[in-house]
């Protein structure tokens, strides 16, 4: 069998890449959900819209704390299952469990109780995941697998987001819901992501497991000092030692990521208001604004899918800041423009712009850090570079919790423009940072 060493990874077939990144579908799909449902979970068990920002503090700070830990913990590991590979299993194991929760909460206490379980099992995957495929991989073929991650990416929240339209179209009543006034197509949505978040990372890593460490990196690796101290003493070298593209793109991920949480947790309520003129999420106008989110939620991230893998040429011939920073400026200009669109159908038409963006999001900068970074710290550094999402996200929920019904005026129409001119301020960040070739 052949061995990891210093030298480049055997290249994979397109086929290989295809079936190692089949697992992000799964937890994709969860992440999917999390978009498309929570917030609305939340205004049925009596949020309000204000607090929502931090109702779903669960992602980011699970992230912050979990994802740099787990991520040097698996560049030391050395299990017989491989580095990667046990947190997979754990993680996809407690989301699932977790989506078969989430919709029988029955206050809002335990929603956000489950959504932080949620969250932190979805980052045990995340990192390891990210530097599995960096491990995998060729550098040249680094951007084919990242890219290919980014369309499951799309596929994956494409289905999250249209399950429950397609549930309805399959007979579901729309309108049925339980005593905690969660909508049954919701509760059949989770059941699904439950299966398939599982399912897929076990078929990931049976069709292309890892390679086995050569005896030089099992010896050096053992070699090392284990624990938790020795992991935060790994992060903070790293941090100290961080290269400079990446500090390049601290901004760039500010900008795109506050932008990308607040279109999240606000577009449902933006449409409940625009088209149904409504703010009352027990009215069947705001459980329609859901559902027609679901719908253009589905066919942003269905383009995310299709141009992703179309990307991957664009990237090569042009590089990925000035392809990335193009794909956040047509993002931001439909963020701006959804709020002030009265018609379902046209509705579409900005959605196109951001599934651009969000396509380029989840590949252009993972392939702009693998060139960066020296490839036996991947896994620390892809949790370090988790931080600059997390942080984003954690000063995006407290602004709009401040200022919620003084500056945006109480509208979350006024959110999701901000979000559009932050998307530009995101592209505008992008073009400063210097990617080695």
């Amino acid at each position: 069998m052949t061995h990891l060493s210093h030298t480049s990874p055997p290249r994979l077939s397109i086929s290989q890449i295809v079936q190692m990144n089949v697992g992000f579908l799964g937890l994709q799909f969860s992440f999917g959900l999390q978009q498309s449902s929570m917030s609305p979970i939340y205004s049925y068990l009596g949020a309000q819209e204000a607090v929502l920002p931090l109702l779903n503090l669960a992602g980011p700070i699970t992230g912050l704390l979990v994802q740099p830990i787990v991520g040097a913990m698996s560049d030391r590991t050395t299990s017989r299952y491989g580095r990667r590979t046990p947190y997979f299993l754990v993680g996809a194991i407690l989301c699932s469990l977790s989506l078969f929760a989430m919709p029988y909460s029955s206050a809002l206490w335990m929603a956000a109780a489950l959504l932080w379980i949620l969250d932190a099992a979805n980052n045990v995957t995340m990192e390891p995941y990210r530097a599995y495929v960096s491990d995998r991989l060729p550098k040249d073929q680094h951007a084919p697998g990242y890219i290919i991650q980014s369309a499951f990416t799309g596929l994956a929240q494409t289905l999250a987001y249209l399950m429950p339209s397609i549930l309805v179209w399959l007979g579901m009543n729309k309108d049925t819901v339980g005593d905690n006034h969660i909508p049954q197509i919701t509760l059949v949505s989770f059941m699904i992501g439950g299966v398939i978040s599982v399912s897929t990372i076990v078929w990931s890593i049976w069709r292309v497991p890892e390679l086995p460490l050569a005896a030089e990196q099992q010896a050096r690796l053992a070699a090392q000092k284990q624990g938790v101290a020795a992991t935060l003493q790994e992060i903070w070298l790293a941090i100290r030692e961080m290269p400079v593209p990446m500090r390049q793109m601290a901004w760039m991920k500010l900008f795109q990521w506050m932008a990308m949480g607040w279109y999240w947790q606000y577009v449902s309520y933006s449409i409940a208001r625009s088209l149904f003129d409504t703010s009352n999420p027990t009215s069947t106008g705001f459980r329609d604004a859901v559902l027609v989110n679901g719908q253009i939620g589905g066919f942003y991230n269905a383009v995310s899918f299709v141009t992703a893998l179309l990307m991957v040429g664009f990237t090569k011939r042009y590089g990925a800041p000035k392809v990335h920073a193009l794909c956040l400026t047509l993002s931001g200009i439909g963020m701006w423009f959804i709020p002030q669109i009265q018609t379902q159908a046209w509705l579409f038409l900005p959605a196109i712009g951001v599934g651009l963006g969000w396509a380029s999001i989840m590949g252009n900068p993972y392939v702009m850090l693998a060139r960066s970074v020296p490839p036996e710290r991947t896994g620390v550094y892809m949790g370090i570079f988790n931080m600059f999402i997390v942080i984003p996200l954690l000063l995006g929920g407290f602004i709009v919790n401040q200022l919620y019904d003084t500056v945006f005026a109480g509208d979350p129409r006024n959110v999701l423009m901000v979000s559009g001119v932050l998307m530009v301020c995101a592209a505008l960040a992008t073009l400063r940072v210097k990617v080695p070739d």
